[in-house]
């Protein structure tokens, strides 16, 4: 059975917390991005590998927004270098029970990560991979001001059949539909909110995106400036610049190692 949003013990069930970049070259990737968004690297050596973080600022103790580490040899030649990212959720074992009786699928069972939590790799019943946790508490863990260049702006499913995966999101973290935007031929924008709070889109995957996937989209301080960032570090724009409904601007770009990431900005 489902976990819905009334059997949803905590205000975090739901909550995407963390992006991750798994790459063939960290030391490249994070040049990269710390020329595109801004981001400083801290390398974090762990049993067997070093796991870099990216956040916002200098020093000891700045905002993290996601991680990177290289892509394992397990799936290098069969999964192209990826940002994925990490939902929070009160009981990953059941989480991960509930996307497969959902007909989705799990990609790594549960485990512990000392210190930081318990995690899985799952994928819905479409095939787009996404992570569930179940945080440790961590006390006085700096968070940057929602928005803020640099931070995590937006998330948006890809997916095969749009009713089929809201439905399914909705019954497994609890998120909501907030409204939908007509886009004509290629149908419905359905906007998803989390305890309330409008985080994403969903719609019907376009032809020129080969399967299912989440895409996360970076904020940024004016469009075009970050454009040119990603081209003069080596990255390519795949489309855009776009003005989207409520004003705001993206572009698609992939990095110089291949991995597909978004920018948005609220001026051109």
């Amino acid at each position: 059975m489902l976990q819905t949003a009334k059997e949803s013990t905590s205000e975090t069930h739901g909550k995407f917390i963390w992006c991750e970049l798994m790459t063939s070259d960290t030391e490249a990737a994070g040049r990269f991005y710390s020329a595109v968004l801004g981001w400083s690297v801290k390398p974090m050596p762990m049993e067997g590998m070093t796991y870099h973080l990216f956040e916002i600022g200098e020093g000891d103790k700045c905002p993290g927004i996601g991680g990177m580490m290289t892509l394992p040899a397990e799936l290098a030649g069969h999964v192209p270098p990826n940002w994925s990212g990490y939902v929070a959720v009160d009981d990953v074992d059941r989480t991960a029970r509930d996307f497969e009786a959902g007909g989705g699928m799990i990609h790594r069972q549960p485990e512990d990560i000392p210190g930081v939590g318990r995690f899985a790799v799952v994928a819905d019943p479409h095939g787009a991979v996404i992570n569930i946790m179940t945080p440790l508490p961590v006390d006085d863990m700096p968070t940057a001001p929602e928005g803020a260049p640099g931070t995590v702006g937006w998330y948006e499913l890809y997916a095969n059949d749009l009713q089929e995966a809201f439905d399914f999101y909705a019954g497994t973290f609890g998120w909501t539909r907030d409204h939908d935007h007509d886009m004509g031929p290629m149908g419905v924008y359905r906007i998803f909110a989390e305890h309330g709070k409008a985080i994403g889109g969903m719609m019907a995957r376009p032809e020129s995106v080969p399967v299912p996937c989440w895409v996360y989209y970076f904020n940024v301080d004016g469009l075009d400036a970050a454009i040119a960032r990603v081209t003069a570090a080596g990255g390519n724009i795949v489309h855009g610049p776009m003005e989207v409904p409520g004003g705001s601007w993206i572009a698609h770009c992939t990095d110089p190692q291949g991995a597909f990431f978004s920018l948005v900005s609220m001026r051109r």
